[in-house]
């Protein structure tokens, strides 16, 4: 298999991004890391999306974007794998480019979900879900969040107040993050305060609905040289995947991210790494409970203590183990399909120094993990300075 490199970048603001469509968000993504490249044509074009068709009434998405970019003729295909989509489409140009099968490869994510009423939208991300046996019973994404939350805080005895270190890092980092939905900070305080929506998950615990756009530059490592313009390539130091069931019901231990267990040893293993290698996380803090769940299956913290990570200062910037660099799912935003590239394009700039205020001292080695559903689908990926 042949090294694959990441020579050029692109995202839109996150946000509610009413003058924009999906081949617009498409578009300005994929042409910013474009001309980060240094490149005006690739072999293929992969697009995370997860609700395109549902929402916006358009399918053939990555075909639409290819054509409207100037890229007609090029392979193209949407990936669909959930909030896990734009990761997907990200390893699915990694294998391209590692394979022999392409040398220049663009992958991106784009989600337009502010157009649509509230319900609709939440309808359709319920469709991640068990439809019989979890969306027929009523239970959204955020009522299944609820529930893990609190029979967490019931099995650890962890207070609510114990989880305000994670969306207040969050939105502290989001500031320094132009192209951040919240760019604001918020208090242990005002997390307390925030409204409950699904008792015990309150406003400040839930990443929102919003628009955006993402995208990557793949190449052969025997190729880099000719394309980033002068700028370091980030290498991908290993790319992984696993699956756990579809219903949280269904798993041995609700409380345990089994696909996040898996996809983590397989990329540490690909990578001869360990976490204790690892300078940032950039984790899917979807939910406040998604980033102590993973934390605790990825090796970084022993089962029921995710959350003194948040308490001592470790996920901070300047912590041992900095996660949500540029503010997360929770502040930077969520747009479903594109989140997993977001990842992706904040752990390049971290790498290549290129985090203006919220630049690590020392950024060699990142991580990145997004997770489709409430653990069904989840990817794993390491980054190196190449």
């Amino acid at each position: 298999m042949r090294d694959v490199i990441i020579t050029g970048i692109g995202q839109t603001p996150v946000g509610e991004l009413w003058d924009k469509s999906l081949r617009h968000l498409g578009h300005d993504a994929v042409v910013a890391a474009m001309q980060d490249a240094g490149i005006e044509q690739a072999d293929a074009l992969y697009v995370g999306n997860m609700l395109s068709g549902e929402l916006s009434g358009q399918e053939h998405l990555a075909t639409l974007i290819a054509d409207f970019v100037g890229l007609r003729g090029i392979e193209a295909a949407k990936i669909e794998a959930a909030c896990a989509s734009g990761a997907a489409a990200v390893r699915a140009g990694i294998m391209a480019v590692a394979s022999g099968m392409a040398d220049v490869v663009i992958a991106a994510g784009v989600e337009k979900m502010t157009d649509t009423l509230p319900e609709d939208t939440t309808a359709g991300l319920a469709l991640a879900a068990d439809q019989e046996y979890e969306v027929a019973e009523g239970a959204t994404f955020l009522a299944l969040n609820a529930m893990l939350m609190q029979r967490y805080m019931h099995e650890y005895g962890v207070a609510k107040r114990d989880f305000a270190p994670f969306p207040v890092n969050a939105h502290a980092n989001a500031q320094g993050n132009p192209n951040a939905m919240f760019r604001m900070a918020i208090s242990a305080e005002k997390y307390e305060r925030a409204p409950l929506v699904a008792p015990p998950i309150n406003v400040m615990d839930s990443s929102p609905i919003c628009d955006g756009a993402a995208a990557v530059v793949l190449v052969s490592g025997e190729r880099a040289s000719a394309f980033g313009q002068g700028k370091r390539g980030v290498r991908v130091a290993a790319t992984a995947a696993a699956t756990d069931t579809l219903a949280v019901h269904d798993r041995r231990d609700p409380l345990w991210l089994e696909a996040a267990y898996l996809s983590s040893r397989r990329a540490f293993a690909q990578a001869g790494l360990s976490p204790d290698d690892i300078d940032l996380f950039e984790l899917h803090d979807a939910f406040s409970i998604m980033s102590v769940l993973a934390l605790e299956a990825c090796g970084f913290a022993e089962r029921g203590r995710g959350v003194e990570l948040g308490a001592s200062g470790a996920i901070t910037l300047g912590g041992r183990l900095p996660i949500t660099t540029m503010g997360g799912l929770k502040a930077r935003g969520h747009p479903v399909g594109a989140t997993g590239v977001y990842q992706i394009v904040e752990i390049v700039q971290q790498l290549r120094g290129e985090a203006g205020a919220n630049q690590l001292a020392h950024a060699h080695v990142g991580m990145a993990q997004n997770i489709g559903g409430s653990g069904a689908t989840i990817l794993t990926h390491i980054l190196a300075g190449a």
